[in-house]
């Protein structure tokens, strides 16, 4: 492998735990979803799945093919087993930023973000509608490692969801992170809003990122498999989501849409993700995070 980018600081919480990484054995052809919570992860996995298979003949929904080594719910030694047998060219999912992870630069990372406030209610789905067991088998893997419990049952409150949220990581402390990668060879930043607005042309870019050649005459189904309904029907076989929600993949994929944030988020929460956003981002990233590249005529 090429030189290796070292993470220079551990992420844990009750989620996942960036220091399962160490354990990892990377491949040269790996591809890394590396996204914030609730930004496009599970869309993004089915763009990489369709593009791999472009028959349309995948061995299960995309969710189950890409493992999240970071997750805490599987033991790390089953994890680093199912990781190191998969047959196929892998498509790891992290939701940790890039100084927690190492970077290898061989391989590929797809950097997937969203409008933080969308982000914040795309989660407020997400809380709202888990299993609570679910929740209870997190906070018992996290209390070894000294870190805090979540409440198994979210009861509405958008403040404390907010602090949750920030706990997990937000898209702003994310995309930070990779920002001064931008121009790397090893990373293509893709954005939610560009994938509504031109699924076709976005996926033609991860396409050539990934270097996947594709047949010309199924370019479209390999581009409909990845419409919102598709992604949705598709994931219904899924154990890991019918695993985490009693409704399945029904729950996981709610509506797929942005500005949902204005009718859901007060003044105060507002104000409190500007903050965040100040804080963390310079002005042209946090103005591409808040349109997208289409949007704005021009990529980061």
């Amino acid at each position: 492998m090429a030189p290796v980018l070292p993470a220079t600081r551990r992420r844990q919480h009750v989620y996942d735990d960036s220091q399962r990484w160490e354990r990892f054995t990377p491949r040269p052809d790996d591809i890394f979803i590396t996204t914030p919570p609730k930004s496009g992860t599970t869309w993004m996995q089915g763009i990489v799945a369709s593009l791999l298979w472009p028959h349309g003949d995948a061995p299960a929904p995309a969710f189950d093919l890409s493992p999240w080594l970071d997750a805490r719910i599987v033991p790390l030694d089953d994890m680093i087993a199912r990781v190191d047998a998969i047959p196929h060219r892998r498509f790891i999912k992290t939701h940790s930023p890039a100084d927690c992870t190492p970077i290898f630069t061989e391989c590929r990372y797809l950097a997937d973000y969203r409008d933080g406030r969308d982000a914040l209610v795309s989660f407020a789905n997400h809380r709202r509608k888990m299993r609570p067991e679910v929740i209870e088998v997190l906070n018992a893997s996290a209390a070894r490692d000294g870190v805090a419990p979540w409440p198994t049952v979210w009861d509405g409150d958008m403040d404390q969801l907010f602090d949750e949220w920030v706990d997990w990581g937000t898209p702003m402390e994310h995309l930070a992170s990779w920002w001064p990668n931008r121009h790397e060879p090893f990373v293509l930043l893709v954005h939610y809003a560009d994938l509504i607005r031109d699924l076709g042309g976005e996926m033609r870019r991860i396409a050539d990122f990934l270097d996947v050649e594709l047949p010309r005459a199924l370019w479209s189904e390999v581009v409909e498999r990845c419409r919102f309904e598709a992604m949705r029907s598709q994931h219904e076989a899924s154990a890991i989501l019918n695993q985490a929600f009693p409704e399945g993949a029904t729950a996981f994929f709610n509506l797929g849409t942005n500005g949902r944030w204005r009718a859901q988020l007060s003044e105060t929460q507002l104000r409190r993700h500007e903050q965040l956003t100040a804080e963390r981002l310079p002005e042209d990233a946090a103005l591409w995070l808040d349109h997208g590249s289409l949007a704005l005529g021009q990529r980061p």
